[in-house]
């Protein structure tokens, strides 16, 4: 097609789309349940250990503490271990004598399962049980855009001439997250990427235009929050930082009210992708600290 003339890979028009799973909607694995679950363990392992330090205070006896900072079946099965040690041939109470026995007919195998279903995760949210490889999507069921979560995959698509020049198939809820590899895989594919690529909002992101600014990449690519900056509402709420008036030489801002606010300071944020951000700071000048 492309030594036919009928399709130019210099210039690629993308879009994404989710595509429901062949799986159960109802048989699911959530990531942030297994930190919650996780969170809870510790904090019940913390408790128990503060009960161990203060029985072996009033013993006189020195203690010390495990590092359970971060939980591994082995490192809760070492400290359960080390808690019936100390706490052996001593006045228990009866309470904490149960949550000692639960905790070890319990904690460690939840947790080898919690790192079983962390591998399959991979850094998503959420996975189908039936399909370990669907990732939970809200999908747009009608014109009315009533979405719901179900097991998807997401799907996108470059094409030119209203040909499908390449596609790549994810498992994560955003075009942001997918674009630079999609880039990738349409450069293996053609041995070279496109010179221009024309993408919705849902692709705008400060590491995506920086992927294409160092590849030579001329993006027609709107940032996530372009159309909602267009509103009257946005654009009357004064204290908005987009609003704020900013002088380039002086490296400041100035709010509403006139107040200077001078930079402070540089923040290092990482992204769920591992992208580096460099955030800068500002603080008023008559701002109490």
């Amino acid at each position: 097609m492309v030594e036919e003339g009928f399709v130019s890979i210099k210039e690629a028009f993308i879009d994404g789309t989710k595509i429901e799973a062949n799986a159960n909607r109802y048989t699911f694995v959530w990531g942030n349940a297994i930190k919650t679950n996780n969170e809870k363990i510790k904090e019940q392992l913390e408790a128990l250990w503060a009960y161990v330090e203060q029985v072996c205070k009033e013993e006189q006896e020195e203690i010390t503490k495990p590092d359970f900072t971060e939980l591994s079946p082995e490192k809760v099965e070492a400290t359960i271990n080390s808690i019936n040690e100390a706490l052996a041939n001593k006045k228990v109470d009866k309470t904490v004598k149960q949550e000692i026995r639960y905790a070890a007919k319990n904690w460690v195998p939840k947790l080898k399962e919690y790192e079983e279903k962390e591998q399959i995760l991979k850094g998503r949210n959420s996975y189908s049980k039936t399909d370990a490889d669907a990732t939970f999507m809200r999908i747009k069921e009608d014109h009315m855009l009533n979405g719901q979560l179900k097991p998807a995959y997401n799907l996108m698509i470059s094409t030119n001439h209203q040909f499908c020049t390449c596609y790549t198939i994810g498992q994560f809820t955003t075009d942001t997250t997918m674009l630079i590899g999609h880039y990738e895989e349409f450069s293996q594919l053609h041995n070279t990427h496109p010179n221009e690529v024309t993408a919705d909002a849902g692709c705008g992101s400060e590491e995506n235009y920086e992927y294409m600014e160092e590849k030579s990449i001329t993006p027609y690519v709107k940032f996530n929050y372009f159309h909602k900056e267009q509103s009257r509402k946005w654009q009357q709420e004064w204290f908005r930082q987009e609003n704020l008036h900013y002088n380039q030489e002086k490296d400041c801002y100035y709010c509403p009210m006139g107040q200077i606010m001078r930079k402070i300071g540089i923040r290092t944020d990482k992204t769920k992708t591992g992208f580096m951000q460099h955030l800068s700071l500002y603080l008023a000048a008559n701002y109490p600290l």
